[in-house]
């Protein structure tokens, strides 16, 4: 079980770097296509939006096969779009590169969640899943400040060949190592599409959006707001990435620990402590320890609502999961493409590049209002249930005549 969470888990680190790593390449690749900064940043909301539109679509389609299978065949997409992508002789064939990985990155993830949960105990779904999420956040620690290193001393062109192989080694991994579990019998894709008619899995999905939105609206002006707000060099912002990737890192690993046991009440926690942080984030980006060490804590409470909200929506569409996993990870990118949108709103609005922190901070407390209000709906309709099953075993509601 633990190689084959492994396997999972390199997938998820290639995924994860390539997704991240062409933010800190963009000026490389623009010069290279001689194209703007501005139309070289259709690489990374392109990528986003293949996220979102290629978790559904790959996950309905892979309902005709194993689930092993269609990570395999997902793993081998990932592979040809990095090929793709870096060797690309326009900007218009390295973007449809772009698009190519991305359709394979919210299946893989929303599939390999219901993969990794079903390869262990009940009380044991959460770990798993943060095991294989595991990747992503090292990802950023190591992956993307290496490969953005890679790039830009041997070439971008060999950083996605080197995530084409990373590729590759996930796909001998789930080929080798992972299970072959059969395909679950009587669940069709009217099945999958039902689970969207159960208001608990829609309020998870809205949680994710505006939950890791959150981190997001702020996380995509770091750069401007590290280097002429808090007086760090340019040079600095990676090594003030791998603190945030170290964050993430710490809260998946706590996510996943405690969401089995508690999953709620860790919501609350760590969706109030993210708008606490990030609200003061406003403050201490003006200087530098305080902005580094704030960086770590937006990391670490951000992920620790993935393995949390990823397991629930798992649990409440119990039966036919696939396809509900699977557009919520779509729902992060969602997330993540919005709050940027809004950031730069405020930012171009004149309210400075600190502007952005307000609005993940109310974002996040967005969330947790969707938390609470999720959280008592459950517990009305658990409450209307009990008088009937109870009612159901009284003796006085047998009728006298068979007493």
């Amino acid at each position: 079980m633990p190689l084959a969470l492994l396997a999972l888990a390199i997938g998820a680190f290639g995924i994860g770097t390539t997704e991240f790593v062409i933010m800190g390449l963009l000026p490389e690749v623009a010069a290279d296509f001689q194209v703007s900064i501005p139309t070289a940043g259709y690489l990374v909301s392109g990528y986003a939006m293949g996220v979102v539109l290629g978790a559904p679509l790959m996950s309905v389609l892979g309902t005709r096969v194993t689930r092993k299978r269609m990570l395999m065949i997902l793993m081998g997409l990932f592979v040809i779009g990095n090929v793709v992508s870096a060797t690309a002789p326009v900007f218009g064939v390295m973007l449809a590169g772009r698009v190519i990985a991305s359709l394979a990155h919210g299946a893989f993830f929303g599939i390999g969640s219901v993969v990794a949960a079903d390869l262990v105990a009940p009380h044991k779904k959460a770990g798993a899943i943060a095991m294989m999420f595991t990747g992503l956040t090292v990802a950023n620690v190591v992956g993307v400040p290496l490969g953005t290193y890679i790039g830009q001393t041997a070439g971008w062109r060999t950083t996605f060949f080197l995530v084409a192989a990373l590729g590759v080694i996930g796909l001998l991994g789930v080929a080798r190592l992972v299970p072959e579990q059969p395909r679950t019998e009587g669940v069709r894709l009217r099945h999958e599409f039902a689970a969207f008619r159960n208001v608990q899995v829609l309020l998870a999905m809205a949680m994710t959006v505006l939950g890791f939105g959150g981190v997001f609206a702020a996380i995509t002006y770091i750069t401007p707001m590290m280097t002429d707000i808090a007086g760090y060099s340019a040079s600095s912002v990676t090594w003030l990435l791998v603190l945030f990737g170290l964050g993430m890192v710490g809260g998946n690993l706590l996510g996943g620990k405690f969401a089995d046991r508690h999953l709620m009440p860790l919501l609350y926690v760590s969706l109030s402590a993210l708008t606490v942080v990030l609200a003061l984030f406003t403050l201490t980006a003006h200087n530098k320890i305080a902005a580094a060490v704030t960086l770590v804590l937006i990391g670490g409470f951000g992920f620790a609502t993935v393995p949390p909200l990823q397991k629930r929506v798992l649990d409440q569409a119990a039966g036919a999961p696939t396809l509900a996993s699977a557009v919520n990870i779509g729902a992060f990118n969602l997330g993540n493409a919005l709050s940027s949108w809004i950031g730069g709103i405020v930012i171009a609005a004149g309210l400075g590049y600190t502007a952005p922190n307000w609005v993940g901070a109310v974002l996040a407390a967005s969330a947790l209002v969707l938390a609470v209000v999720s959280s008592t709906l459950e517990r009305r309709t658990a409450t209307r249930s009990r008088p009937v099953a109870a009612h159901l075993t009284e003796p006085s509601a047998v009728p006298a005549a068979r007493r």
